[in-house]
């Protein structure tokens, strides 16, 4: 008898809690009446809760990481690394600091998978700590190979459209603009990486740069061979008074023969490239397939003596 009290006490006392979390709470007037004529203010935890994962977690964590690398970074690495992220176009709007935390933390995280490698594989401290040392290297090269990688493919993006903009320059100022609306005609007409920095440029002016400063910050910032000399030649005319039509059309002349050069250039090189893929590709198909039929022949006149 007294089993079945205790059992139905249990049960009633379950019963009532989850009725207790289950049931529609009323609702409380004062705080009804509270949020109509005002608002409540958010707590610290809510307002940080609201920003972004990135900001909570990701960049007080590289910053953290940076803090420590740039510690044992030389100051003319730290100015090449500005200058390299400047000519990559700032991807994801990084900077030197932010670049030097993904290298320490990309270093730390191939160095730990390395270790870890290396005791599960060889079963050794010395495997475990070569891994270490290799992966840990790779990973802080890593991020770097992926900046050079964006930066050459900007600088080919650029030299790609350098000819066609300097041929449509040529025009606009042959009709009658200047070379600012000129540059702006270009702006409207393509829409790429070289046309982005003309913007820039453009928008350096408005705000009151000098034009010869703009155009070396823009000549800067790409990092292009052709542009360089491009600019150089459009500031040499500005100083001396020259004709910038016939600047533009010399340069037009020469940026389409260089284009030409580069082409026949890699029209040549394109033979000696294939080489390596018919070595290792096709030449053993080739000889499958004209002495395929011999072998056994020559098994069966091998094993006849």
């Amino acid at each position: 008898m007294s089993a079945v009290i205790v059992a139905a006490m249990i049960f009633l006392g379950v019963g009532a809690i989850v009725a207790g979390l289950v049931w529609p709470r009323g609702e409380n007037v004062i705080e009804t009446r509270l949020s109509a004529f005002a608002v409540r203010p958010r707590t610290l935890e809510e307002m940080e809760l609201a920003q972004p994962f990135s900001d909570r977690i990701i960049k007080p964590t590289l910053q953290r990481m940076s803090r420590l690398v740039l510690k044992r970074t030389p100051h003319a690495t730290l100015e090449k690394l500005r200058h390299d992220l400047a000519v990559a176009g700032h991807p994801a709007n990084m900077t030197a600091e932010d670049f030097m935390g993904i290298r320490g933390i990309s270093g730390v995280g191939f160095a730990m998978l390395g270790l870890f490698l290396g005791l599960m594989v060889g079963k050794g401290f010395v495997l475990g700590v070569a891994g270490f040392v290799v992966l840990g290297f790779v990973g802080f090269w890593v991020p770097n190979y992926w900046l050079q990688s964006k930066i050459s493919k900007r600088k080919k993006e650029v030299q790609r459209a350098l000819p066609d903009a300097l041929d449509l320059l040529s025009i606009t100022v042959e009709a009658g603009l200047g070379f600012d609306a000129a540059i702006h005609k270009v702006t409207t007409k393509w829409n790429n990486t070289l046309t982005h920095e003309f913007e820039r440029y453009l928008a350096e002016m408005r705000v009151g740069k000098p034009r010869r400063e703009a155009l070396r910050d823009l000549s800067t910032r790409l990092d292009v061979p052709d542009v360089t000399s491009f600019i150089a030649a459009v500031i040499q005319a500005d100083q001396l008074g020259a004709s910038i039509t016939k600047t533009l059309q010399i340069q037009s002349e020469q940026m389409r023969m260089r284009r030409r050069q580069r082409a026949e250039k890699l029209a040549h090189e394109a033979p000696i490239k294939m080489l390596i893929p018919m070595a290792l590709f096709m030449l053993p198909v080739i000889y499958v397939v004209i002495f395929g039929p011999m072998v056994p022949k020559l098994a069966s006149m091998i094993g006849f003596k």
